[in-house]
């Protein structure tokens, strides 16, 4: 070097930082870079893609040409500005050199770098693949010894090196980034994806229509009653039992019944010929199950029963489906009608209504993993049937129990307002 022009050492000096610079954004821009997204590229053949993904595949090898690169870059970079120093201004040029080396190298060859990549990771990832590939290809001899040595150091401590493993989201993951997504999804479409990720959490006696309320037809009535209630229908299928519904004698389609009705054949002894079998399910199935075992049973409605056999309610492919993707008949959700707003702030609210409804339509925070309905949840929490009107406070919601009929509780009073945090 001591022949080497002033001028020239400079023009490799800042040739030197550049590179270095380049390997620093390198570094950060491979390991920045969404997997994601990276993978959708490469399925769709974007040959960049498909090279960054080729390279990812050995992280261990990747950094071990990035690290070789910018430790020798580095390195002959300081010993370059020692000489120039040395040269323009003596023995304390070594100090100056290290100084404004280190200030040069931390700006231009770290942080901007290093910036940039981090901001535009796909870009430079992209980039600097090709060189990167054939600088592998060039160094692969002293590649492959340094990570021999590093990995074998990396496996005494019980690290296990190779092969990148998948990268997978967990459900809570999936979540944040759904969360995260609100500007470029519309608001159906991410409410819809938070209701999918929550399915498995959901069983079907979060969503079944309570025994109370299932519409069927009850042999034992009488004929003309039976009739008139086939005729006024507002269902396609209806279960059919004898004096009480854990009597079921099977599901009648309306469809079935109307062809009886045309042929002048509609009586009590034909409608039990044309009944098909009940399909039963457990309560505790989760909705995600559900739905493929209406899949693969060929059914649309079932029956849901307790441990003791004893039916709770029913359950069909629609209430599924609607949990997962809002309701069909209309934009405003179906357990409206249970909320009216008082002039003073307050919500008068039905006994019956489901909770994990009431939450998604009022954006309240009521447990759900007990009782299903906001009765059963007061009982619960009073660990009795109120005989009058009582006063509490559910999850800090002040609620007040304002009418009770049938041994449950009809209608309360919610004061959102002035809930306190628990």
């Amino acid at each position: 070097m001591q022949d080497t022009s002033v001028g020239a050492l400079f023009i490799a000096l800042i040739a030197l930082i550049c590179l270095s610079g380049f390997f620093s954004g390198s570094e950060t821009g491979m390991m920045s870079l969404n997997r994601y997204r990276l993978r959708h590229l490469a399925r769709a053949k974007n040959r960049a893609a498909l090279r960054v993904s080729r390279l990812l595949e050995r992280p261990d090898r990747i950094l071990g040409v990035i690290l070789i690169g910018n430790t020798f870059a580095n390195i002959l970079a300081s010993a370059i500005a020692t000489v120039i120093a040395v040269r323009l201004f003596g023995e304390i040029g070594v100090v100056i050199a290290t100084v404004i080396l280190t200030l040069v190298v931390l700006i231009f060859a770290e942080i901007a770098p290093k910036t940039l990549a981090a901001l535009f990771p796909q870009r430079i990832a992209f980039i600097v693949s090709w060189p990167l590939q054939l600088l592998l290809k060039i160094l692969y001899p002293v590649v492959w010894l340094a990570t021999a040595v590093a990995n074998t150091i990396l496996r005494a401590f019980g690290v296990k090196v190779g092969h990148r493993g998948a990268d997978r989201l967990t459900s809570e993951e999936l979540r944040t980034v759904v969360m995260e997504s609100a500007g470029r999804i519309t608001s159906h479409h991410q409410e819809m994806l938070l209701r999918i990720l929550d399915i498995e959490k959901v069983t079907v006696d979060d969503v079944m229509i309570p025994r109370s309320e299932i519409v069927g037809i009850n042999l034992d009535d009488d004929w003309a009653d039976i009739s008139q209630q086939i005729t006024g229908a507002r269902h396609t299928k209806l279960p059919m039992y004898r004096g009480d519904i854990n009597n079921v004698q099977g599901i009648l389609h309306m469809r079935d019944a109307l062809r009886l009705l045309s042929e002048g054949r509609l009586d009590k002894a034909s409608l039990e010929k044309t009944a098909r079998e009940v399909y039963f399910v457990p309560e505790v199935t989760p909705l995600n199950i559900q739905l493929l075992n209406f899949r693969s049973e060929k059914q649309r409605l079932a029956l849901v029963v307790d441990e003791y056999g004893d039916i709770q309610g029913l359950v069909s492919l629609e209430d599924v489906l609607e949990e997962l993707v809002g309701e069909f008949a209309g934009e405003t959700p179906s357990v409206s009608k249970f909320v009216t707003q008082a002039p003073d702030g307050s919500y008068m609210v039905d006994g019956s209504v489901n909770i994990r409804e009431l939450n998604r339509l009022m954006e309240w925070e009521f447990p759900t993993t007990g009782p299903k309905t906001l009765n059963g949840l007061i009982i619960e929490y009073l660990e009795t049937i109120p005989e009058h009107s009582a006063c509490l406070r559910l999850n800090g919601y002040p609620v007040e129990v304002v009418e009770i009929k049938d041994n449950r509780v009809k209608q309360v009073r919610i004061y959102p307002a002035l809930r306190k945090s628990s």
